[in-house]
């Protein structure tokens, strides 16, 4: 685990419950360059919480603007 748990809602459970994130070591997720992984698993269920991803941005025409 890379950070210490933390407690939201899970969507699997229905209920507040504990999150962790499953890597060995501090800042070693392979999915970003900086290493600090956004994805968080339910430690009853396992289901998957994504945190802080960038705002999307939104195509109109010919022009790309953030949300």
């Amino acid at each position: 685990m890379t950070q210490p748990g933390m407690s939201k809602h899970c969507a699997g459970c229905n209920e507040e419950r504990l999150f962790e994130q499953f890597h060995a070591e501090p800042a070693s997720c392979p999915d970003v360059l900086d290493g600090d992984c956004q994805e968080w698993a339910c430690t009853v269920c396992g289901d998957a919480l994504i945190i802080g991803l960038p705002a999307p941005a939104y195509v109109r025409g010919d022009s790309a603007r953030a949300a």
